[in-house]
């Protein structure tokens, strides 16, 4: 009976730590997020974010917001020779918190450091043949999501990215819906959706939708979407979630089943922005 109350007991005291925990995060996010946002970092949203203008003006609180508690949280580290500064600091953070606007976050909690390179970088990797031999090889990349808690990012492709804003492409949203694929444990296209009901639709068409974009990789056809994202599930989420930001109109008018899921997902309509 003993080990039972204590068993009861103990469980009760870590409860309340959690609970506690989760208390005082909220009051440290509230009071940060109240801060005063800085002159200089609007002038660095509206120089490396251009979508930034044409949000609603409750969406650009928000994303200040957002911004200064990510800051607050996350770690960033310059790797090749790279200077971190505010300017790569709040143009990395303002892209990644674009992904948690309107919807219930917890500022990517697996997440603690951003290494930034000046360019693209080396990364090397086990590679296991058809015969089971394995050898190490070098990928040149501009960026990756780790599990371990860490996204590695190219400045210059950043850069590039903010110089053609209706490209399509945007590193810091690929990566970063990476980091939203993988809060559930594993990077599979199937991030954690609101409710269960909605993964029977969300499976359905993001299905279908990769598959046909398989078919125009394999045949040469032309796609809204790059082809890297026929590499995996995985792959395509992060690439519909750079159309979805960057050329929102024409994904919505030419993918609209797919487009109103990612809509219900990040509970964002950015085509309406424009």
């Amino acid at each position: 009976m003993l080990a039972l109350i204590l068993v009861s007991l103990a469980g009760a005291i870590a409860i309340g730590w959690i609970v506690s925990g989760r208390w005082r995060s909220s009051r440290r996010r509230a009071a940060v997020a109240a801060r005063p946002f800085p002159k200089a970092w609007r002038a660095i949203l509206k120089r490396r974010l251009p979508l930034y203008q044409t949000l609603p003006p409750h969406l650009q609180l928000q994303l200040k917001r957002h911004i200064q508690v990510f800051l607050s949280e996350k770690q960033f580290i310059g790797c090749g020779g790279l200077e971190i500064t505010d300017e790569i600091r709040v143009a990395i953070a303002a892209q990644a918190c674009l992904l948690l606007l309107n919807r219930k976050t917890d500022f990517y909690p697996g997440l603690r450091q951003i290494l930034v390179y000046p360019d693209a970088f080396y990364v090397d990797r086990e590679h296991r043949d058809d015969i089971g031999l394995v050898s190490e090889q070098r990928h040149l990349l501009a960026g990756e999501s780790w599990q371990q808690g860490q996204v590695l990012l190219s400045w210059q492709t950043l850069l590039n990215d903010a110089d053609a804003p209706g490209s399509g492409h945007n590193l810091v949203i690929h990566e970063f819906a990476h980091q939203l694929d993988q809060e559930d444990g594993i990077a599979d296209g199937a991030p954690l959706l609101s409710s269960i009901t909605d993964y029977p639709s969300w499976s359905a068409v993001l299905s279908e939708e990769y598959a046909a974009l398989r078919r125009c990789a394999a045949e040469g056809l032309p796609s809204l979407f790059d082809y890297y994202g026929a590499s995996n599930p995985a792959e395509f989420f992060a690439v519909v979630s750079e159309v979805f930001f960057t050329r929102a109109a024409e994904f919505k008018l030419l993918h609209p089943a797919l487009y109103h899921e990612l809509e219900r997902f990040y509970q964002l309509d950015p085509a309406s922005w424009q």
